[in-house]
């Protein structure tokens, strides 16, 4: 830091909140935070356009906690919407470290867990609430929460929830806020969708963007590597794990579940008992674990999918990896945002097989900058075995335009010939037929 860069203890904080960044170790506040602060707090609507590891937490975070008054009413004053419960527990956690010397209730709401126990803490009374939208709807609904005296709300990430469907539920929970409150967005990227959205329900917004839309963070150096396929994938993942001891703090990018359990089953093998693997088909005590046993070290990589991993806070992140690249140009961006933060200097590696070429090409061109290819090491076994999932899909045009002629089987023309017998009833039914049948001819032969 220069001479004149600006502390924390220079902008319009109070003790408690200054004693709290003291504690964690903050002096200096990062470019959007010094900016943020004069502009949230005064009142206006506000977006803020900012990259994963920017600190963009903290810059709402803070003017709205410098703001925030002792009350003792059970209605929340703030609410702050966030995509996934990961990111609800992170952002209640650092309301927790801020206000280490304040009195805030702060509680966080999301899905898959006991409705019942969050309606008895928003009923217990909450200054703040932290939640996912569809939960914010769920207890509204029901008037756990009541949202008629909520004075700020903040949309965090809303690009992501955008792509995670949660647009009609965001809508819906701005149109039962009251009109007049402050609104705040933050997101890494601008689509139509969120400019349509600021246009109606924001009211003449600050824009807050210190760097240009798609750039990625100076500190981060970006490498690739051209490779055929899966296996050829893990086997270069191992040899930089077995040679690189700088990967110390792995977070490793893959588009899909499937793909997660299959790499985390082969590493298993090599590196056994320092890999974690978070996805949504595990469960939320599993995903929380594996982040916490990344975070303290214990797993030196963490494997996870787009969706998880956003907004995932872990601190001294050394390498992102992108097991392969993703079909969006600016998920690459928030991907290798994990890394390079706090004044260090981060990695980003990137595995690239001929069809991802193209999606190399839009990541480049969305940050006007090459990504170096390096050579494959010559200890790295190229592998030509294929995944089921690698495998060339045939399509025959003239398929569809057959008839579709069906040939009876065995047991269809059996079935077939059973249903010609006549259904005489049950054993019981038949034996008192034939008794009757007896009867009859002992009569008839008299």
């Amino acid at each position: 830091m220069t001479n004149d860069a600006k502390k924390f203890s220079d902008l319009n904080l109070n003790k408690p909140l200054l004693r709290a960044l003291d504690d964690l170790g903050f002096e200096y506040p990062t470019p959007i935070q010094e900016k943020a602060l004069p502009i949230l707090m005064s009142g206006r609507d506000a977006i803020g356009i900012a990259q994963t590891g920017t600190g963009k937490t903290f810059a709402y975070l803070l003017p709205i906690l410098r703001q925030l008054t002792y009350s003792e009413q059970r209605q929340p004053r703030v609410l702050i919407v966030v995509p996934t419960r990961e990111l609800v527990v992170q952002v209640v956690t650092e309301i927790q470290k801020l206000t280490k010397y304040m009195s805030v209730r702060v509680g966080g709401v999301y899905g898959g867990t006991n409705i019942n126990t969050q309606k008895t803490m928003v009923h217990g009374g909450l200054d703040v609430v932290v939640a996912t939208p569809g939960r914010v709807i769920d207890l509204s609904t029901v008037r756990s929460l009541q949202l008629n005296l909520i004075q700020k709300f903040v949309v965090d990430e809303v690009d992501e929830m955008l792509n995670l469907g949660f647009r009609a539920q965001l809508l819906q929970i701005m149109d039962i806020l009251p009109v007049k409150r402050q609104n705040l967005m933050f997101s890494a990227t601008l689509t139509e969708d969120v400019e349509a959205m600021i246009a109606k329900y924001f009211h003449k917004p600050e824009y807050i963007e210190l760097i240009t839309r798609g750039t990625p963070l100076a500190k981060i150096i970006q490498r690739s590597y051209n490779v055929l396929n899966f296996y050829t994938r893990v086997n270069l993942l191992k040899y930089l794990l077995g040679t690189d001891y700088d990967m110390s703090k792995v977070l490793l990018f893959v588009k899909n579940k499937k793909i997660a359990d299959d790499l985390y089953e082969e590493m298993e093998q090599d590196f056994p008992g320092i890999v974690g693997v978070i996805h949504s088909n595990k469960s939320q005590p599993q995903r929380f674990k594996a982040v916490e046993q990344f975070e303290d070290g214990v797993h030196r990589v963490l494997i996870a999918t787009d969706v998880m991993a956003r907004g995932l806070d872990v601190k001294d992140i050394t390498h992102v990896v992108n097991f392969d690249m993703p079909k969006d140009p600016s998920v690459y961006i928030h991907r290798i945002g994990r890394t390079g933060r706090a004044d260090k200097t981060g990695i980003a590696i990137s595995f690239v097989i001929e069809s991802e070429q193209i999606l190399k090409r839009a990541v480049e061109a969305l940050m006007n900058k090459k990504i170096p290819v390096l050579p494959m090491p010559e200890e790295v076994e190229i592998n030509e075995d294929i995944t089921q999932d690698e495998k060339p899909v045939t399509r025959d045009k003239n398929l569809a335009k057959l008839k579709k002629i069906v040939t009876p089987t065995g047991a269809f023309m059996e079935k077939k010939e059973k249903n010609k017998k006549v259904n005489l009833g049950g054993a019981r039914r038949q034996e008192m037929l034939r008794r009757e049948k007896e009867r009859r001819d002992k009569k008839r032969d008299r």
